[in-house]
């Protein structure tokens, strides 16, 4: 007995530490990474297998045809046809016709931009490129003068220069005919100044509604009105530069603009419209939710086809738009009701408490909504709201049914050249589109991931 209780009072204690030993040679290099992320389990090891197929089915073939079988330089058709097809390659041969793209290149970017004015739209990209870039870097000093060159400087020279400047301006409804003397030229501006008595009354209505300060608003109201009048003003001036309808314009430069604008326009009048569906005002609900609903219901094929075909049909004699203005009005107001919605989503996933507390420090509606919601709520939803965006961004190609010619449009519009008709022809002019429009996108989805790590708002497990 004396023997076991002298026993269990020995204590070991190591004199001496164990050097370090490595990983097990299957957990580490390239053998390790294989195991931890490929081949974890059987069922990543069947999906992996499965994926590895579909790679080499499709990206070989892909880099045979726009690679290695490609031809580089040409001046016709003959370069890239078969022998049996009266060209100069071998039978069977398939593969990229890139001179055919290097020839139509400024015609798929341009359209049928007046040769000699395309100088102009160099510049728009040019001063477009200036403005977004250090807009996108969160380093970049002078924010604020950013944003107002990109919101007001940027679009205003941009059509200028697209279209030429004076442009002639006339009522909408008539109500300016019957009210401006004859022959003053003023009936539009008669229009315009009914429009910013509405627009204000609305304004006030809102103001009231919520509780917000009338006085500050309809004074911001009043000079948005009083800006935007100083636009048109501008763009009514001759500044010499050669009229260019928007009928003719094409390629990238359609399907940038509509983009751009819809992006642009989309995003704050989504964020009213989401507000408004939140809002504790019934008619202001009601109308926000009959509106959301509305452009929710219907596709955008319609909405285009609407803009394009039957409103011309409802204006007063004498009276139209531009074909690209109404195309432009129709893409931005569908998106703003899928951004309104998104914007909603955000607005719903602040805690309850949040708004409680900017309520109990005695902040006003649009002072709690600007300090301390919106801006977690735009924070929660970058995900949707890029993914609104690049939606937008593919669906620009739907205005080929109304005779607007963009990007993709201005591409298939070549195929009816016989000078470079190819069976290959069209096979290297859509994976050349694929290629532009997943350059764009995939942007776009980078720079998402990237603000979303910046403000750190993913869940990483």
């Amino acid at each position: 007995m004396s023997d076991i209780q002298s026993q269990t009072d020995l204590v070991f204690v190591r004199d001496e530490m164990l050097s370090q030993a490595s990983p097990p040679h299957r957990e580490r290099g390239l053998v390790g990474w294989l195991r931890k992320n490929l081949f974890s389990s059987w069922s990543n090891t069947l999906l992996t297998l499965i994926a590895l197929y579909v790679i080499w089915i499709v990206v070989p073939p892909l880099v045979d045809f726009a690679l290695v079988q490609a031809v580089w330089s040409g001046d016709s058709r003959d370069v890239c046809t078969t022998i049996n097809q009266g060209g100069i390659q071998p039978n069977g041969w398939f593969g990229a016709c890139w001179p055919y793209v290097k020839d139509y290149f400024a015609q798929f970017i341009y359209g049928r931009y007046p040769l000699e004015e395309r100088w102009r739209v160099n510049i728009v990209f040019a001063l477009f490129v200036i403005g977004v870039v250090p807009l996108l870097i969160p380093t970049a000093p002078f924010k604020s003068m950013n944003l107002i060159y990109m919101a007001v400087v940027f679009p205003v020279a941009a059509l200028l220069l697209l279209t030429g400047g004076h442009m002639e301006f006339a009522g909408m409804i008539g109500i300016g005919r019957e009210l401006a003397p004859l022959g003053s030229g003023l009936d539009f501006w008669i229009e315009y100044a009914l429009l910013t008595l509405i627009v204000l009354g609305i304004a006030y209505a809102w103001a009231r509604g919520t509780g917000a300060p009338a006085g500050g608003l309809l004074k911001l109201v009043l000079t948005i009105m009083l800006a935007l009048a100083a636009v048109i003003f501008v763009l009514s001036l001759d500044l010499g530069l050669e009229f260019v309808p928007t009928s003719i314009w094409g390629g990238l430069l359609v399907t940038l603009v509509i983009a751009i604008t819809g992006i642009a326009a989309s995003l704050p009048l989504g964020i009213v419209l989401a507000l408004g569906r939140r809002s504790d005002m019934p008619i202001v609900r009601f109308v926000c939710v009959v509106f959301i609903e509305f452009w929710r219901g219907v596709p955008l094929i319609t909405v285009l086809f609407m803009s394009s075909v039957m409103l011309p049909l409802f204006l007063p004699e004498g009276v139209s738009f531009d074909k690209l203005l109404r195309a432009l009005i129709g893409v931005a107001l569908f998106s703003a009701a899928y951004m309104a919605e998104v914007i909603r989503g955000g607005l719903q996933a602040i805690p309850k408490g949040q708004y409680e507390g900017a309520d109990a420090v005695g902040l006003a509606y649009w002072q709690k909504m600007r300090l301390i919601i919106l801006p977690q709520a735009l924070t929660l939803v970058i995900p949707g709201i890029v993914n609104t965006f690049i939606g937008l961004f593919k669906d620009t190609t739907l205005v080929l049914i109304i005779g607007l010619f963009d990007f993709l449009g201005q591409i298939q519009s070549s195929f009816t050249d016989p000078s470079w008709s190819t069976p290959v022809q069209a096979t290297t002019a859509y994976f050349f589109a694929a290629c532009v429009y997943w350059i764009f996108c995939f942007s776009m989805s980078r720079y998402s991931i990237f603000t979303e790590n910046r403000l750190r708002t993913g869940h990483a497990r």
